[in-house]
């Protein structure tokens, strides 16, 4: 069985006020948990995702070489 409820933040805050100070370490720890999760998740998945992506290859370095050897000659004239 499931139940939701719409409660707005400000009501939540109150609730959470008025937890004995055990409940609420309890859901502190839970909460720093759950961040702390999805903060790791979040950095592998960009390390994922740099490590995964496409990779220049020489002939193409030298391209972007030239292209910047050509820009500053022309720049300086």
């Amino acid at each position: 069985m499931q139940i939701q409820l719409d409660i707005e933040f400000n009501q939540l805050v109150k609730i959470v006020k008025t937890l004995p100070t055990a409940k609420l370490q309890q859901l502190k720890a839970a909460i720093d948990k759950e961040t702390t999760k999805a903060n790791l998740s979040k950095s592998q998945d960009l390390e994922t995702l740099l490590l995964n992506g496409p990779v220049a290859t020489q002939k193409q370095l030298d391209v972007i070489d030239n292209n910047r050897k050509a820009i500053n000659q022309w720049r300086t004239k």
